[in-house]
């Protein structure tokens, strides 16, 4: 099982498929009396990592095509279209429970807005959470009731911490929050995954209206978003994406597991115009295995690596990190790889798996290329990972 370490094939593979260049691309238009959304899986969408994605930006984007389509008032309605298709299924195969809820977790969807995150706020005392509260994103109409959570959270040692997991509704409309937080802490935040970031977006696109004066309809009503397939609409305006190499240093710099699912789905989205993780991984799969590789040495499911059903071989890691390097886009792909143990590394973790791979240039100027991945391992992942850098101290 590779973990994270996956995500060096699944950006390797959108660099060579989409191009350095690739920009995902939302339209706005006007139908009748809706708002009318058409999108493009973007996961930047709503991103505060990229001034021309916060929310701010392109929603007085957004506002200012309106007005310049002579548009001056919209009735409370919108929806989204059904076409190019996106499958409905938004978690890969193979996620676990503890996951999903929680802000890593995030699926992607048609439309993904501020990375399909929300916050909890906890203040805990000592050893036993006193009081806690819960909101959702400040800025955000889209809020969480706190009676939706059911609350297992207690006060953990000192310096524990995060050690806290949201699990997503089985039967009934409630959350279960459960583990621990350090004690004595006030405002504390861990992150959750947002179910259905269709309305999320939808619902913050309301409020902002509203706010300028340019909704008609009822802004306390949460609006469930519609989907339909609509040949004939006003094109109103288009917000890009940043272009795939940015998106691709984050991917790897902070391994956002959203941008990989959104990027396997956009594999299938531009081949087959049906976005599907399946579909993508053997788009990925077939890729490799036209350049040479075993499609055996890539049995993957999702495309960032959280899943424990992927097995990858370190020989298949190699040869594309080798692939890699010959490439004119390579300077971009080498400088979204994060820094350990003073070498350029994609580090990988889930519960008993650790892996690095990536470069390293020796002071006798030798290069080396390097996987190594560590299953089922026994002790502290501190322990293990100060075994692994004594391995890799060998290449210096």
């Amino acid at each position: 099982a590779p973990a994270s370490t996956q995500k060096i094939i699944t950006s390797v593979t959108a660099f060579e498929l989409l191009g350095k260049e690739y920009r995902y691309f939302t339209e706005i238009g006007y139908a009748g009396e809706s708002i009318y959304f058409k999108p493009s899986g973007d996961p930047t969408f709503g991103s505060f990592r990229f001034a021309s994605t916060r929310p701010e930006k392109i929603f007085n984007d957004f506002k200012d095509s309106l007005a310049k389509a002579g548009i001056k008032a919209i009735n409370d309605q919108f929806s989204i279209e059904d076409y190019p298709v996106f499958d409905d299924q938004n978690i890969p195969d193979g996620w676990i429970m503890q996951d999903i809820g929680n802000y890593y977790g995030a699926g992607s969807s048609k439309i993904n807005w501020k990375e399909n995150q929300y916050d909890l706020y906890f203040n805990s005392a000592n050893r036993a959470i006193d009081y806690w509260r819960v909101t959702v994103i400040r800025d955000s109409l889209y809020k969480i009731p706190v009676d939706s959570f059911i609350h297992r959270v207690t006060a953990g040692e000192e310096g524990s911490g995060d050690n806290a997991y949201i699990y997503p509704p089985m039967e009934g409309p409630n959350y279960l929050v459960k583990g621990t937080i350090p004690p004595n802490q006030k405002n504390f935040k861990i992150s959750g995954a947002v179910i259905n970031p269709e309305n999320y977006f939808i619902n913050d696109f309301r409020e902002f209206l509203f706010k300028e004066g340019l909704l008609k309809g009822d802004i306390k009503k949460k609006y469930d978003v519609k989907t339909s397939l609509r040949d004939m609409y006003r094109h109103i305006a288009w917000h890009s994406s940043p272009t795939l190499d940015s998106i691709i240093y984050w991917f790897n710099k902070k391994s956002i597991n959203l941008y990989g699912e959104a990027l396997i789905k956009t594999f299938a989205l531009e081949k087959l115009k049906y976005a599907s993780t399946d579909f993508g991984v053997t788009i990925l799969r077939n890729f490799w295995k036209e350049k040479g590789l075993n499609s055996n040495e890539l049995n993957m499911v999702d495309g960032s690596g959280l899943s424990p059903l992927n097995r990858v071989t370190t020989h298949a890691q190699v040869e594309i990190l080798k692939y890699a390097k010959a490439k004119d886009w390579y300077s971009y792909f080498y400088n979204s790889l994060p820094e350990y143990n003073g070498m350029k590394i994609k580090s990988g973790t889930i519960r008993g798996v650790k892996g690095f791979c990536g470069y390293h240039t020796a002071k006798g100027g030798k290069e080396y290329i390097f996987s190594f991945l560590v299953n089922n391992y026994n002790g502290s992942a501190s322990a293990l990972v100060n075994k692994m850098y004594k391995v890799l101290d060998q290449l210096k």
